[in-house]
């Protein structure tokens, strides 16, 4: 009886796949069939996880992209399709936040750039591979939000903004799609152990607040996300879609009941 997560004989996309929650999807994926195409801004850190895999005996090869180049994404949908003939999961992960703090004072130009490459390049990438995935029938686009798209935030509020439109792209492709057999959902983790929240763990005090707000008491690693990606492209998901995915170790559900040291 095969199993409701094989992904043999798939072709998946994943932006943002040479470190991070990227890379674990992508090596997840393979692990489970797919074979991957892992995309960011430098290929040779994509050649990186592609050697892993290939070296695990799965199938792999590295495009270079930058998210905010609309002919370079193409370029990846064109790429895929070249070698390997189609696209049946796409995974939107590449995001980016190059500022800081209040929303009082975010310059237009960073702005502009965290909803560009944050939700239009996800929109570009959904335009040029759904089509595609339609007329086969059937698809998975996996777009990795982020549990700041339902939180507010002093410091990360923009950002948030963008994961809050992120969500609401998923759902209103899902709608446009689904009579397709087209799928879209999102993944809203919470923090994470990556290069990209970087500047949130490595702070002492905001990661004894923050693990202590968590029902787990602690933050999570970029593979207990890839898990739900997974899920997400798999027929075990078959009758999902629309829907915000929360990998947050209970931070959503509110802070557990601790002990006063």
């Amino acid at each position: 009886m095969p199993s409701l997560f094989d992904l043999s004989g798939k072709v998946a996309i994943v932006t943002g796949g040479s470190r991070g929650i990227g890379r674990a999807i992508c090596e997840r994926l393979a692990e489970h069939g797919a074979k991957v195409v892992v995309s960011s801004r430098k290929r040779d850190a994509c050649q990186e996880v592609v050697d892993t895999i290939k070296a695990r005996g799965g199938e792999a090869m590295a495009v270079a992209c930058n998210i905010g180049r609309k002919d370079e994404l193409q370029a990846l949908v064109n790429e895929t399709v070249r070698a390997y003939g189609q696209v049946d999961i796409l995974v939107c992960n590449a995001a980016v936040n190059p500022y800081f703090g209040p929303s009082q004072d975010i310059p237009d130009e960073a702005y502009d750039r965290i909803m560009n490459s944050n939700v239009r390049s996800n929109l570009w990438l959904c335009q040029m591979a759904i089509p595609g995935m339609a007329e086969r029938g059937e698809g998975s686009v996996i777009i990795v939000s982020s549990i700041g798209g339902f939180r507010g935030s002093p410091r990360l509020g923009i950002y948030g903004v963008s994961k809050a439109a992120d969500m609401q792209l998923a759902r209103a492709l899902a709608v446009e799609w689904g009579p397709k057999g087209i799928r879209v959902n999102s993944i809203a983790p919470g923090l994470v152990k990556t290069d990209f929240a970087r500047a949130l763990w490595e702070d002492p005090v905001n990661l004894k607040k923050r693990t202590r707000d968590t029902p787990l008491l602690r933050i999570g690693e970029p593979d207990e996300i890839a898990g739900a990606a997974v899920f997400l492209a798999s027929k075990a998901s078959g009758f999902m879609t629309g829907q915000a995915m929360v990998i947050d170790g209970g931070v959503l559900a509110g802070p557990p009941l601790v002990e006063e040291e």
